[in-house]
């Protein structure tokens, strides 16, 4: 079942539809959206890594915009949908330490967490109700998710077909790993942030 996700997945980057796709994900991750943009984003590497930096360009833009609004849904609808969306990750607690830290080290704290795996859309949220400077915001968000996933394209650019490889090799040990590092990310905000 695995494989035939993955073979799936490999051929639905290459479907004409499947920039647009990405770009929505990426957007809707920052703000909302539960699924990181990461496997589509990565099989679309690997189907062609001429393309590698375009669509680095692709997700950070997309993702920054979709930061936007994650900081809007923080600064004015906190109260009916961001707060819906802190509850349904069980974030309520960590939420409010988080939100005190940023009159502090709001630049780094954008920057610093958007590398994580640490959902980003918690960060954008917390930005709009701690009322970040948007510039600010913004500047940061650009540094972290251009990092993120111009150092991703970077790898996969240069090790495509190894990394291609291993993972058809060990596909179930792939899997395990990435939704690891996804629950990892959760546990961290939740028990640790």
């Amino acid at each position: 079942m695995l494989h035939k996700l993955y073979y799936w997945i490999m051929s639905f980057a290459g479907h004409r539809h499947a920039l647009w796709v990405l770009t929505i994900v990426s957007f809707a991750e920052s703000s909302f959206f539960p699924i990181p943009p990461d496997p589509l984003y990565m099989a679309m590497i690997l189907g062609n890594r001429e393309k590698a930096w375009s669509l680095a360009i692709i997700c950070t833009l997309s993702s920054v915009i979709g930061g936007v609004l994650g900081y809007y849904i923080g600064y004015a609808l906190f109260e009916t949908f961001g707060m819906w969306i802190v509850e349904a990750y069980g974030l309520e607690e960590r939420f409010v330490q988080l939100q005190h830290s940023f009159q502090k080290w709001g630049f780094w704290i954008v920057a610093l967490k958007g590398l994580t795996p640490i959902p980003y859309k918690i960060v954008t949220i917390t930005s709009g109700v701690a009322e970040l400077n948007l510039s600010t915001f913004i500047l940061a968000s650009i540094v972290a998710r251009g990092f993120r996933f111009f150092s991703l394209a970077l790898l996969l650019w240069h090790f495509g077909p190894s990394i291609k490889n291993y993972i058809e090799k060990n596909l179930v040990l792939v899997t395990i790993g990435g939704m690891s590092v996804l629950i990892l990310g959760f546990l961290v905000v939740k028990y640790l942030w």
